[in-house]
């Protein structure tokens, strides 16, 4: 506080030098009569500057932005009470997803049934069946949607995994067969999204399968992709779920639970990467 003890011949002259010199926010402290006039104790209390936020730099403004994003995204796990049927594009990961899925339960002590569709695709249900066996597992092979739904008609509560053959989701007669097929199986329809797809054509696709009736979503090739806004898009456009990510070729350690917080430091680490690159 600036105090400041003024004098002057007469009270009005002390006012006005008090304004003329500390100013209209001037507080008045005391005033006294003194031989030859008056004097004044004023004080001014010092301005404090609101405390200067430095502005971001844009790599840091990016990283706020991409954390905003991820923290609206949905994440949760499978829910096993229907069989779960993997959907997607030829290419996607589905028959290794399906795989990692099944090695996961078998590990937790479950006896999962393990169904493929895939029969047009050659060697789709062998390699399956190679994962199978060394799981001590059956693969049943249901080509249409009756085989399959006798097949799930005897599962006693036994969790099941359905392997779809990849197809055109924008082609009616493909995405009829789906529906029939998920019809039968009374499925539960997870999207398995190969990252690193342009980002227009992921929210594309993103739209489709959630009105084919998707509601989880597990990206797969994370570990070879450089680019994560495909994942993004995807899971806003069309408002998906996250449950799992595909981060490598390994059955028993090629597949994570996702979260808030994994996502974002997966992204992060690959943005790191590549700046060092």
């Amino acid at each position: 506080m600036r105090i400041k003890l003024i004098s002057a011949s007469t009270m009005a002259e002390a006012m006005r030098r008090v304004r003329a010199e500390l100013g209209e926010e001037a507080l008045i402290l005391g005033n006294r009569r003194v031989a030859g006039g008056v004097e004044i104790t004023a004080a001014l209390e010092p301005v404090i500057a609101p405390p200067i936020t430095p502005e971001p730099k844009p790599e840091q403004r990016a990283e706020n932005s991409l954390a905003a994003r991820v923290s609206r995204i949905q994440f949760d796990t499978l829910d096993w009470t229907r069989p779960i049927m993997l959907v997607g594009t030829p290419g996607a990961g589905k028959t290794l997803t399906a795989a990692k899925l099944a090695t996961r339960l078998v590990q937790m002590g479950d006896q999962p049934m393990v169904i493929t569709a895939d029969g047009d695709r050659a060697g789709a249900a062998e390699q399956l069946a190679a994962f199978t066996r060394i799981l001590n597992l059956e693969l049943i092979v249901a080509d249409n949607p009756l085989m399959m739904s006798r097949a799930l008609a005897c599962r006693s509560g036994h969790k099941a995994i359905i392997d779809m053959a990849g197809f055109n989701p924008f082609e009616t007669g493909q995405r009829e067969i789906l529906i029939n097929h998920a019809v039968a199986a009374d499925a539960a329809l997870v999207w398995v999204l190969p990252a690193g797809l342009d980002s227009e054509d992921a929210a594309e696709f993103s739209e489709t399968f959630a009105q084919l009736g998707a509601r989880h979503m597990i990206p797969t090739k994370l570990d070879i992709t450089r680019r994560f806004e495909s994942v993004l898009r995807a899971a806003e456009a069309g408002g998906f779920i996250l449950t799992d990510a595909g981060i490598g070729p390994g059955i028993a350690d090629g597949l994570v639970p996702l979260d808030c917080k994994i996502l974002l430091s997966l992204i992060q680490h690959e943005a790191k990467t590549r700046q060092f690159a």
